[in-house]
């Protein structure tokens, strides 16, 4: 029955893979006012979480194969590891738009991202999805 319905794609509930990334890199977010921690040039070792979803499964069993999302690796060492953020992109380099500019690039991959997580210490996370809570 399991398999049948696999390959029908009647299944009722959803499957969540996740794949999480890193790389290093400094910013600073000019727009905040004097004093502010954030204003100042700092870095991160941040932490990326790419989540895709599918009710239904490829020929092979997956979401999407984990081994094709490291073009989404291999983009953020490319574009983003030992960088200065600020002279990457043109917007203000918070965590909330790091993640939006990540979903966006990797949703044009891969039609099943759900989210991406960015976090930019182990205590702190901003997530970017189209789902509405």
């Amino acid at each position: 029955m399991f398999f049948a319905e696999m390959a029908r794609g009647t299944t009722k509930g959803m499957y969540t893979i996740r794949k999480f990334f890193d790389f290093s890199a400094s910013h600073q977010l000019d727009h905040l006012p004097a004093g502010h921690q954030c204003k100042r040039l700092h870095g991160h070792n941040y932490q990326v979480e790419l989540v895709l979803r599918s009710s239904t499964l490829d020929q092979r069993g997956f979401v999407v194969d984990y081994g094709d999302l490291a073009d989404f690796g291999e983009f953020l060492k490319q574009t983003f590891d030992h960088r200065h953020l600020n002279q990457v992109v043109d917007f203000p380099t918070t965590a909330e738009n790091l993640a939006r500019f990540l979903y966006d690039w990797a949703e044009a991959r891969w039609s099943q991202v759900a989210a991406v997580r960015v976090s930019e210490t182990p205590k702190t996370w901003a997530e970017y999805s189209k789902e509405v809570y």
